[in-house]
């Protein structure tokens, strides 16, 4: 597993790329991009680009974490 360059949600911008989603996640770039097509990710398209926002990303994780 990659070391996210991000230590907590508030050094997140407010909208997160593919690149962005991988490296909090700590994984391969193609990963994040193939999670941003998952039926339920939070994704804004604008045009061709997907983008994440930030608040919507942390709830998703909190949603998705197992064992709580």
């Amino acid at each position: 597993m990659k070391e996210s360059i991000y230590k907590t949600y508030e050094e997140l911008p407010l909208f997160l790329n593919a690149k962005q989603v991988a490296q909090v996640l700590g994984v391969s770039p193609s990963t994040g991009y193939e999670l941003m097509h998952e039926t339920g990710f939070p994704v804004l398209k604008v045009g061709n680009r997907m983008v994440v926002p930030k608040e919507q990303f942390i709830a998703w994780v909190e949603a998705n974490v197992e064992g709580t």
